[in-house]
């Protein structure tokens, strides 16, 4: 006796080889020996037989057999649900009383939404697109389908911020809170119908970062259209310091993810706020997550300019770089955690190391007497500051290249365990990028800084595609993959060696053709292996994440 949401939680998510609520176990196919076998255990110690009561009591020997022989068990936290088999009337009255106390669908609703999220997101769109979600569920509509709806909606957002007239602008700050409310919608569908998948993890995750550039190249191309105002040098800087804040979160992460002895005191400072409840919230705000991210894009849009909204926009996500940055490295500095193998192969895979770089990195397998993120800082630092000093065409950025390549190299020559190591491929994200938006804004010919912005997003797409491998347990791209785009640095070194020979016009054909190959390639790799990986059963994945 219970509720049929505490069955559904116990029996029906795609996310666990076995799960188990009290009277009822369920195994997946590749937990169907150990449900066997635990059968055959309970059979033979003659719980299976003889009395009702061992009846009613099966499934729950069953559950404690599997767990027995090795075999994990999920048993979901049911709360205020019941789920009980109850052995004389007066159980099964009070179970009856029990059940009829709760509602099991408002629990269903309720834990719909994620526990953990921004507060625009919270209190201002969950609590409508729960019901959008049930609506959907209802309907037989899967949150893939949500999910390539919302990307549709922010994409035609994109159109009208392009048109450059105050309507095109006031319809896609509209738009594009619509397509953030669909963005909601899709991972509360996916808790309400427990519908996870590992391709809609990947969707989910893919598509919020497409559709955010998309939208940033519309308001480019909207100042153009309404004034004439170039503003795509601050379109791609935007997308160059977000791609650089995620790389940051995710580097963090996965340097900690499974560190022994991983404690701080600035982490216990931030555990003490946590029982402040108005300082979780205004941490929450400060980072400016996606929630508070795409309401302030679309209230600029609507009443302001593009150049307006993508400098407001580049001065708080520079804001919340920093705080989030310097908080992260007060933890590494000052805790004394323990990195694993698994930690320092994800930070090698997340550096995204070209054959160049690996060169040099074999020639000095042990590495310079210097901290890792010295020399990725380092060698960055100079690639930029020659590419933004020197005029368009100087040999020097070539130079600077040449040693960003050795530097990287001598960056990863060690495996990356050090407490700063996961600043590394932040590094070479913003060296990467700053270095292709330099070049391309140094080259001041129409359709250049498009082009770049081109090649950043597809090269970001390969750097995004490796985080969420990684979080599924997949591992890395190939390496051939790598070795086909030639790396962070390889790339760096092209752009350095086409600027310093290229006339502008023809440096703007070299970016866009660059930017097609690496897109063609990295996007056939990944669909492939994600849509083959979706058809043989990968397993399930819901990654509630940090609100990006």
């Amino acid at each position: 006796m219970g509720h049929v949401h505490a069955l559904r939680l116990g029996l029906t998510d795609p996310r666990f080889a076995a799960s188990a609520v009290p009277g009822a176990v369920t195994a997946k196919p590749e937990a169907r020996a150990d449900l066997a076998r635990a059968l055959g255990a309970t059979a033979g110690s003659g719980n299976g037989g003889g009395s009702a009561l061992a009846v009613e009591a099966l499934a729950d020997h069953v559950a404690e057999a599997i767990e027995a022989g090795g075999r994990a068990l999920h048993r979901p936290d049911l709360g205020t649900l019941v789920a009980t088999v109850p052995s004389d009337p007066q159980a099964r009255n009070e179970a009856r009383q029990a059940v009829a106390a709760v509602d099991d669908e408002a629990v269903r609703l309720r834990t719909a939404v994620k526990s953990r999220d921004g507060f625009f997101t919270t209190y201002c769109i969950s609590p409508y697109s729960r019901y959008i979600a049930r609506w959907c569920a209802r309907r037989g509509l899967t949150p893939n389908q949500v999910t390539t709806a919302s990307l549709l909606v922010a994409v035609i957002a994109a159109g009208c911020a392009a048109t450059g007239t105050r309507a095109g602008f006031v319809a896609a700050g509209l738009l594009l809170l619509f397509s953030f409310v669909l963005d909601c919608t899709d991972g509360q569908l996916a808790r309400y119908s427990l519908q996870y998948s590992t391709l809609g993890a990947w969707l989910d995750a893919t598509f919020d970062r497409a559709k955010e550039y998309a939208y940033y190249a519309g308001l480019a191309l909207g100042a153009a259209n309404a004034t004439g105002d170039d503003v795509w040098a601050l379109a791609l800087g935007a997308m160059v310091l977000q791609t650089s804040r995620h790389v940051v979160d995710f580097s963090f992460n996965e340097a900690n993810h499974d560190a022994t002895a991983n404690t701080s005191p600035t982490a216990a400072l931030s555990d003490k706020l946590d029982s402040v409840g108005w300082t979780v919230w205004l941490r929450r705000m400060i980072v400016l997550p996606i929630g508070e991210r795409w309401a302030l894009i679309a209230v600029l849009t609507a009443v302001t300019t593009p150049r307006i909204t993508l400098i407001v926009l580049l001065v708080g996500c520079g804001l919340a770089a920093c705080y989030t940055t310097a908080g992260r490295v007060l933890r590494s500095l000052t805790r004394r955690a323990t990195r694993t193998d698994r930690a320092a192969q994800a930070l090698a895979d997340l550096a995204d190391t070209g054959p160049l770089a690996s060169a040099f990195a074999a020639l000095r397998p042990g590495g310079l007497p210097v901290p890792a993120p010295a020399l990725a800082f380092a060698g960055g630092a100079v690639l930029a500051c020659v590419a933004g000093l020197t005029s368009y065409g100087s040999p020097w950025v070539v130079v600077a290249a040449v040693i960003y390549v050795i530097t990287s190299g001598l960056a990863v020559a060690r495996p990356l365990k050090g407490p700063l190591d996961w600043l590394v491929p932040p590094f070479f994200r913003a060296a990467e990028y700053g270095t292709i938006l330099l070049l391309a804004a140094k080259a001041d010919v129409n359709g250049a800084l498009p082009a770049a912005f081109g090649l950043v997003s597809a090269v970001a797409y390969h750097h995004y595609d490796t985080v969420y491998r990684i979080r599924g347990d997949a591992g890395a791209p190939p390496h051939w993959l790598v070795r086909a785009i030639v790396g962070h640095e390889g790339r760096a070194l092209v752009v350095a060696v086409a600027a310093a020979l290229l006339t502008g016009t023809d440096f703007t054909v070299a970016l866009t053709a660059l930017a097609g190959a690496v897109a063609l390639v990295v996007l056939v790799e990944s669909i492939r292996y994600w849509v083959t990986a979706h058809k043989r059963g990968a397993p399930a994945v819901h990654d509630e994440g940090e609100p990006a």
